[in-house]
């Protein structure tokens, strides 16, 4: 009786804990400013965003826990500024040859200290595996342009402008897995090269996400993305 108890007790305990860190998890993900954008279409469950011009900070790394460790250094004042820099969401993850801004003599070495500003963070993080290794960039709040941006300490960091941009997103939930984003992948390009889409793919798709790493899978955000132009139809 006392080990029925016991147990009953103790998965009380268990379901109470879940509860908190689901609970905690929501709080985080709805108060991390997302970047903003303005929806103009969809297609198939495929969302079409247009998003302002906006300033990242990104690094190539040999995995994600490094890159993420980078960045987040940055953004909690690894650069050449007196104040932190809060967090937004996403987390970009993408294409470690990817074409952007990166203004001449730009090293990303300015601002050795390590007592800099602190950013807050948005959502989602950018991600895309390739060749040389994880690619990721936390996006700046919209308050920072490139010229105002704290210079990160950390010469693998570097702060890129990206132009405003079209971006053709399909979101999932669970473990972002290799296979999932993947699969998800596939799905996305398969409807934007159908005969209705109206839009041309430019670029190489990439992952955003958009949640704390103690997320249970049910509450996490992901999305499948990739840059996109409109064409003329091509349905007959």
């Amino acid at each position: 009786m006392v080990r029925t108890r016991a147990l009953k007790w103790g998965v009380v305990a268990a379901a109470s804990l879940g509860v908190g860190i689901a609970a905690r998890s929501l709080y985080e993900s709805r108060s991390t400013p997302d970047v903003p954008y303005e929806t103009v279409g969809t297609l198939d469950g495929v969302e079409l965003r247009r998003y302002p011009t906006a300033v990242v900070a990104e690094t190539v790394a040999p995995s994600g826990n490094k890159a993420f460790r980078r960045l987040f250094r940055y953004i909690a004042g690894n650069n050449g500024s007196d104040a932190e820099l809060s967090m937004t969401s996403p987390v970009a993850t993408g294409d470690a040859a990817r074409t952007a801004r990166a203004p001449d003599g730009d090293d990303g070495e300015s601002g050795a200290d390590d007592a800099g500003e602190t950013l807050p963070m948005t959502a989602p993080v950018e991600t895309t595996r390739d060749a040389d290794g994880v690619r990721m960039a936390f996006y700046l709040p919209e308050s920072y342009d490139y010229e105002s941006a704290p210079r990160p300490s950390d010469p693998n960091v570097r702060l890129v402008e990206l132009p405003a941009r079209t971006l053709a997103v399909k979101r999932f939930s669970w473990w972002a897995t290799d296979r999932r984003v993947e699969r998800q992948t596939d799905e996305l390009l398969s409807t934007l090269r159908g005969d209705d889409a109206e839009v041309s793919v430019v670029g190489d798709p990439f992952l955003l996400r958009y949640d704390a790493p103690a997320t249970p899978p049910f509450l996490r955000r992901n999305e499948v993305a990739v840059e996109v132009r409109r064409v003329a139809s091509r349905s007959r």
